[in-house]
Parts: structure tokens; sequence; C-alpha cells
């Protein structure tokens, strides 16, 4: 699979609208973080936010925000390798039709993953966007085709979303207060049912996303460990060390030389 280009949240006004009446040349993945019309066989479909869609490589691409609104989206020019799509059409995943998720935080997440590797320099770059991408069409698939039994309920979709937004940004401090307050509940409520959801408290998962983060920094790129502790939200090198050695077994330093 080839990632020719992407983008992570991007916004635009209200006028924004896509012509492209012989495709952009590649397969076009959407995530919709605002209603959106397309234009398919000359009929306009609406499509609500928080929604994916894909068009296959070849297809005209027609798309705009709903009059007076203004567009966001995260998006991915690719192509597939040899045999990937016949992989990507086993997971029943339609092409040019939208599909509403109630884990779009997650698909997002993925994308800004694929955008900090495309610009990491890294030589495991291509690898691990083509992970991503695998983790996006696989969540898609599920969506549509777990039974109703599978379907998480409310309770766990509204930490779901608290989850992901500690994966996707580790060094934003957070807080139990906020995300209590972001899902409506007490702080002991919140962090008893995040135990029971995840096994794991909130604190301890979100110091891990700050070490995933930190793996991540530390093996593609050359900033300094200081830096990245900086980067991961830490204001003190020592805690971060520590709280790393204590996940790892060894240092942020030891674990980039052993990678390396």
């Amino acid at each position: 699979m080839i990632i020719n280009n992407v983008g992570y949240n991007h916004r635009h006004d209200t006028d924004f609208f896509i012509e492209r009446p012989n495709g952009s040349g590649d397969c076009l993945l959407l995530i919709l973080k605002t209603d959106t019309i397309f234009t398919i066989d000359g009929q306009d479909i609406f499509v609500p936010k928080n929604s994916f869609f894909i068009y296959p490589q070849g297809m005209a691409q027609y798309y705009r925000c709903v009059p007076k609104h203004e567009f966001a989206n995260d998006w991915v020019h690719f192509r597939f390798g040899e045999g990937e799509e016949e992989e990507f059409l086993k997971r029943k995943i339609p092409y040019a039709k939208g599909v509403p998720s109630d884990s779009v935080e997650f698909l997002s997440w993925c994308i800004k993953a694929i955008a900090d590797e495309y610009t990491s320099g890294s030589p495991y770059a291509q690898e691990n966007m083509e992970h991503y991408m695998w983790l996006i069409f696989n969540r898609v698939s599920d969506t549509l085709h777990l039974p109703d039994k599978e379907i998480k309920d409310a309770e766990h979709e509204m930490l779901l979303t608290i989850r992901h937004k500690i994966y996707a940004e580790p060094y934003i401090p957070r807080s139990i207060m906020w995300a209590a307050h972001e899902v409506r509940m007490s702080p002991a409520s919140f962090q008893y049912y995040y135990k029971k959801n995840f096994g794991v408290t909130f604190v301890q998962d979100f110091i891990n996303a700050k070490t995933e983060y930190a793996k991540m920094l530390l093996t593609s790129t050359n900033l300094t460990a200081h830096d990245i502790a900086g980067k991961c939200g830490y204001r003190n090198y020592e805690h971060f060390t520590r709280q790393f050695k204590e996940r790892c077994g060894i240092t942020p330093l030891e674990y980039r030389k052993q990678k390396k």
C-alpha cells in the first residue's frame, strides 16, 4: 500500500467543494467530521458527520459541505498494492457509500498517527502507516458486520471516547475531573466504570498512552529524551524516566538504543 498524501482534522469555509471528474488518481479515504453532500451518478446523497467514506481509484469525486455550514474531515490518498484490494473487499466495506461510525474518534486517531508517520522520516513509516490503514478498515468492517450483541452499550462508548482522546493526544493535561465531566459522571463513578470496562485505572491508562507516544518518538525521531519528555506532557524529566522504566523495564535512552 502506498500512501500518497494525508490530512488530519482539515477545516474549510462554507463554500468548500471538490470536483474531480476523473478522480484523484488514487483511492480516497475520508473521515467526515461534518455533514457532507456527495454526488454519485448524478444524484446528491447526504452523508452525516462521523461517517467513513471511500472512493475507489478512478471514480469521479464530487462532494461539498452542507450549505451555510463549514466542512471538516480527515483524508488519505492511497493506492493498494498487489493483492491488497482483494483483502479489503473481503471485509465487505462498500465503495462510495457513507458508513456512520460510533468509533470515529478511533478512526481519526489512526489518521493522525498516519499523518505523524508520513512526516517522521522513520525507515518504518510506510509499514506503520499500512498497519493503521488496516486498523481503520477492520474497525469499519466491525461496525458493518458484527452482530448486535457485540455492539457495546452507551456507557462503554462514552468511556471509549475518553480513552481514544488520551491516546490520540497524550501530551494534553487530563484529569479525572475533566474526564468525569465529559461523560457526565461523578469522579468516583467514572473511575469505577473506567476500570470495569478496560481493566486499568484512568490514571494508569493515561500514563500508558504517554509511554506509547514516547516510544514512537524515540524510534521515529532524533529528538532528545528531554525534548520527548516535554512533548509527552511531562514537566519533569526524572518523572518521565521513572514512569517509562516502570512500564518498559528500561530507560528511554536504553529503549532507543535497543530498537536501533
